[in-house]
């Protein structure tokens, strides 16, 4: 984006996903004919906070919230280290040239928990479903052994009624 002043500025990556405990870049680049004042706010549903206003080549005023987390760098990018969820939300960079003029950005980022919840479900789930596959092979080899006892007496059994009917025949005659 241009502004009739000369000041421009570029997001490259406007969406951002991040999962929690996570170090973030909001990367721009801006450029301007003379000195630029650079400042970040971010805006969610818990309010706005203004976490980090500079002069190219001057003073760097951080936010005490933010003191610790954020790294500045001379394109106007910030870096924010160890995300959390209230780090969600609009993060908007207004860069205004010495004259008066300025130009706008917004970069969106979204910050997800690892839900270890569901890790730990598929898990217990997995492990249920394991034992009972391995219940039902061992109860399948059981049946197919009683099916081989079963038959092997079945055919005993028969043999020995053949030839008695064959020892009566005899005898009868």
């Amino acid at each position: 984006l241009s502004a009739p002043g000369g000041v421009s500025l570029v997001v490259p990556q406007p969406n951002i996903n991040a999962t929690v405990a996570q170090n973030i870049l909001l990367s721009v680049e801006y450029s301007c004919r003379g000195i630029a004042t650079i400042e970040w706010k971010h805006v969610s549903s818990w309010g706005t906070t203004k976490i980090v206003e500079w002069k190219s080549g001057n003073y760097i005023n951080i936010s005490t919230v933010y003191k610790d987390r954020v790294t500045t760098f001379e394109n106007g990018s910030i870096q924010l280290l160890n995300v959390g969820m209230r780090d969600a939300g609009y993060y908007f960079i207004t860069v205004t040239e010495e004259y008066g003029t300025n130009t706008y950005g917004t970069i969106i980022v979204n910050v997800y928990e690892i839900i270890y919840e569901d890790l730990h479900f598929v898990a217990v789930l997995f492990a249920f479903l394991a034992a009972v596959s391995a219940i039902l092979i061992c109860f399948m080899w059981l049946c197919n052994k009683s099916l081989h006892l079963f038959q092997k007496k079945t055919t005993h059994k028969l043999t020995a009624s053949t030839t008695e009917e064959i020892e009566l025949e005899t005898i009868e005659c």
